[in-house]
């Protein structure tokens, strides 16, 4: 998996000359004591009213049993817990980086952290209770799994670091939305996974870490045998080769350390993201290159950084509160992370901006006639609306929909389908406007995978909404969905001002960028809501399932929080012509006359604003505008006046058949809609990524 960014392999190569770095051996007696202090910090923390003072008396011989039982019942297994995931990430994360030249790479981001957490998630599911090595070994088949999975998506033809980190988002989504459909399906085998599913270190005894900890370390000491060799691959394959590196054995043999090594952590403490790439970039910006130093220095660092989050995780939140004493660490991770992972994006060169698109949609086919598409689109959406009244955990025939059309039916059908009517409304005006708002970003960014989700429009929505909620209680209904479009318009910006790069100007503006510091927002900003639901004491479980996107107990009021956004979309479709020269690149449109920075200001905001006002309404469902546009181009072509229709017909046809699954696969129990899109969405988003790649070979 050779990609184009490139990392230093020694420091003995030629640089231009700077302040002098400190040497390797005061980097290591630096890390080693800020880790010694965090540790001795994190020991301390806790709600049994066991401080440092107690701890240190217990050291010297001078403790109480309380004390005894606090440590070694509770404390001691945490912070082991820290020290065995750090290393594992930290040495992880070098190898991933090392054996890609990318310091975007990182576990997490190619989806193996996802991967061995569904698998770990499947294994509860089915009701396996399997001790720490079995469980490790399944997490270690799922993210085997994953990353070849990306390795497929990503080799091949013209391999850029923005392709396989598309390729790593794409596969995380789509296991994480497995592992969330799992839980869903059974709720008392999955009770309490949140805060193990968003990472966390609390462990009931020591031989769990201890035993984790013992396979952690025979790994880690394996681990410097690639060093040397990744040092010569950092120089470029050929390089390798021509020095005598088998490069072919080389990178496969990294990413199975990388990922035992990831699958470890996973089964001991959960997926926790980040660290694992930004404790190799910290030291390497320290001056530390050779992986021989590199992955301990990197391993002391993620330590530290992982401990200092949890500790942060225990202060934040009150002892008081009623659905979690703390966060989760690997909400506070994320929160690190997901800024850091912005500006690396930044300026990074993905090798995608001469192209004018990270993903081309490649191949022409003939298309149906634009009457006979939308004709057959409105069809299937009538037929899944139809569909949709029927379904659920209670079952109603056509002839009972027909007498309660008429007002003839008894009072239960009569309840029934008025409740389920303006459900099915809001679902087909919100799938339209989230795919309306898919093509406005996509042809922005000339990117068909820059959907609102994977921009940070959806989360930005979802950070707006959360905050009026938690500031102000008594607001009123309708300033929901106006927080909501705030908070998504002011994400986008800061996405599109953060994705120019460093060049900034025309070159500045790559699309693969623009959704890669996305992901990096998203990230940040349900970081943050995850933190505030918590410290809020909000209702957990009905915060999770409006996160996921829900049209639960959706009524009327809902659907008039989708007008704005509907006349939105309907300008768009007016405004067809300057969507269409957006998607031509730089040049020709200027040369058309067309007032570029505006029309992109203007087509932005109004995707904007439509994933932000339906995000309000029906909460975060991803993927609708990455399938509805992608299909509509298919069936009638790219013109935006055509495209745009289609887009939105079959955005609501995917919200409302999702919706009807979602109500009755396990009635009485509900799936969220956006968790039933996300398991049709990242599927397709494998297929696009792998078409794309057959069209460049």
């Amino acid at each position: 998996m050779s990609l184009s960014v490139r990392l230093p392999a020694s420091p003995k190569e030629d640089r231009p000359r700077g302040p002098r770095r400190p040497s390797a051996a005061l980097v290591g007696g630096g890390l080693g004591v800020l880790l010694a202090v965090v540790a001795v910090v994190h020991l301390g923390l806790g709600s049994s009213g066991v401080g440092i003072g107690d701890i240190l008396a217990y050291l010297v011989g001078d403790g109480t049993q309380h004390t005894e039982d606090v440590l070694l019942g509770s404390r001691l297994p945490r912070t082991v817990t820290g020290l065995v995931v750090g290393i594992a990430v930290g040495v992880s994360g070098v190898l991933v980086q090392g054996a890609t030249r990318n310091p975007l790479a990182a576990p997490d981001t190619l989806g193996v952290n996802a991967g061995a957490y569904f698998a770990v998630v499947l294994v509860a599911y089915v009701g396996l209770d399997l001790g720490p090595l079995p469980s490790g070994a399944a997490a270690f088949i799922g993210g085997l799994l994953a990353i070849g999975v990306v390795y497929l998506l990503s080799s091949g033809g013209v391999l850029t670091p923005g392709r396989t980190l598309l390729a790593g988002a794409t596969v995380a989504l789509a296991a994480t939305a497995g592992a969330e459909f799992l839980q869903m399906m059974d709720v008392e085998k999955t009770r309490g996974l949140f805060f193990w599913g968003n990472g966390t270190l609390m462990q009931a005894e020591l031989d769990k870490p201890l035993i984790t900890g013992a396979v952690v370390l025979v790994i880690a000491c394996a681990a410097p045998l690639l060093a040397r060799p990744l040092d010569l691959l950092a120089l470029g394959d050929e390089t390798a080769q021509a020095m005598g590196v088998r490069v072919e054995r080389i990178r496969p043999a990294a990413f199975l350390v990388a990922v035992l090594l990831s699958a470890t952590a996973v089964s001991l403490a959960g997926p926790i993201g980040f660290v694992g790439l930004i404790a190799p970039v910290i030291v390497r910006q320290l001056g530390v290159r050779k992986h021989v130093l590199l992955m301990p220095l990197a391993g002391l660092l993620a330590c530290a950084v992982l401990l200092g989050a949890d500790a942060a995780g225990q202060v934040v939140v009150p002892p008081s509160a009623v659905y979690a004493s703390e966060l989760p660490v690997g909400v506070v991770t994320a929160l690190i992370g997901g800024p850091i992972f912005m500006l690396l994006a930044r300026k990074v060169s993905t090798g995608d901006a001469d192209t004018g698109a990270a993903v081309a949609v490649a191949g022409q086919r003939r298309t149906p006639t634009y009457a006979l598409a939308i004709g057959g689109g409105l069809i299937a959406l009538g037929v899944s609306m139809a569909l949709s009244l029927r379904v659920g955990d209670v079952s109603v025939s056509w002839s009972q929909i027909g007498a309660a059309l008429t007002g003839s039916a008894n009072e239960v059908t009569e309840a029934v389908v008025s409740y389920r009517i303006p459900r099915i409304l809001v679902a087909a005006l919100a799938g339209a406007c989230l795919a309306v708002a898919g093509a406005a970003v996509q042809s922005v960014v000339r990117n068909p995978l820059a959907e609102p989700n994977l921009v940070g429009v959806t989360g930005g929505a979802s950070l707006g909404a959360v905050t009026l909620i938690v500031a102000v209680p008594s607001a009123p209904a309708i300033a929901l969905p106006a927080a909501a479009g705030v908070g998504g318009v002011l994400m986008l910006v800061l996405v599109m001002l953060v994705a120019r790069g460093s060049g900034g100007g025309r070159a500045g503006l790559d699309p693969t960028r623009v959704v890669l510091v996305g992901i990096g927002a998203a990230a940040t900003s349900m970081a943050l809501v995850n933190i505030m639901v918590v410290s809020a004491q909000m209702n957990i479980a009905a915060s999770l399932s409006w996160l996921a996107g829900s049209t639960y107990a959706r009524d009327y009021t809902a659907l008039g929080w989708l007008v704005v956004p509907a006349v939105v979309a309907v300008l768009l479709v007016l405004a067809a012509r300057p969507v269409n020269l957006l998607a031509l690149g730089e040049e020709l449109p200027r040369a058309l006359g067309l007032e570029l920075s505006r029309a992109r200001l203007l087509v932005l905001g109004a995707g904007a604003v439509l994933a932000a006002g339906t995000a309000a309404a029906v909460g975060a469902v991803g993927f609708v505008g990455l399938v509805a546009p992608h299909l509509a181009r298919r069936l009638v072509g790219g013109n935006s006046r055509r495209m745009i229709p289609m887009a939105a017909v079959l955005g609501a046809v995917l919200v409302v058949a999702s919706d009807a699954i979602g109500r009755s696969l396990l009635a009485p129990t509900e799936i969220p809609v956006g968790i039933v899109t996300a398991l049709v969405g990242a599927p397709y988003l494998v297929w696009l990524l792998r078409r794309t790649r057959g069209a460049a070979e």
